[in-house]
């Protein structure tokens, strides 16, 4: 159960009692998906806003402030469970381990990035709102905190398959990925059940 909302302002300065879910990897043709649930517990830093509208750098300034001002849950899902789930589950089941992991309550408020409701029937304050990563802060520190998490994870993969450039493009699917798919193969990080994967088994 949720409702679609419109409010499009930022509240920096104020503490706001809600959880701000957002995701990252999910057009990825590799690593996992991570989605992400924030509780503001003090003032947020300011300069917040969709982690794909800051450079590294400025993403990497604002995590230790987000650290410092939000509980933080991770919800890790893993190319295989992906593949044997798909794509909607897979976000159901990151979504739930990121409630889980951040001890959300039931009746919490919830502001979700995007317009499907992925969160478990039992939570019922959920609002789907498209670009609340860019419009809600609670929710862009969700955005910034996944986005430099995962690509630090997908860093280290790369140590141990340093043939197909994770460090550079994170699983997305590149011309570079693409080239060194061709030449190497699939590797256990790559989603077989997508379409660009699926061609080359």
């Amino acid at each position: 159960m949720f409702e679609h909302a419109n409010c499009k302002h930022k509240e920096f300065g104020i503490l706001n009692d809600m959880i701000g879910i957002d995701e990252v990897g999910r057009g990825c043709w590799a690593g996992p998906l991570l989605i992400v649930a924030a509780r503001q517990r003090s003032v947020l830093p300011g300069g917040l806003k969709d982690s794909k509208k800051l450079s590294k750098k400025q993403r990497e300034t604002l995590i230790l402030a987000i650290q410092s001002s939000c509980d933080l849950g991770e919800g890790w899902v893993e190319p295989a469970e992906i593949d044997e789930l798909g794509l909607t589950k897979a976000m159901e089941l990151g979504v739930a381990r990121a409630l889980e992991a951040v001890g959300a309550a039931v009746d919490e408020d919830i502001i979700m990035d995007g317009t499907i409701n992925y969160c478990p029937q039992q939570f019922v304050k959920v609002q789907c709102i498209a670009r609340a990563d860019d419009t809600h802060s609670i929710v862009s520190a969700a955005s910034i905190y996944a986005k430099v998490t995962r690509d630090a994870r997908m860093v280290e993969l790369a140590k141990t398959h340093p043939k197909y450039g994770f460090d550079a493009h994170v699983g997305y699917g590149t011309k570079a990925h693409s080239t060194a798919l061709k030449q190497y193969g699939v590797c256990a990080l790559h989603r077989m059940s997508y379409k660009p994967i699926q061609a080359l088994l």
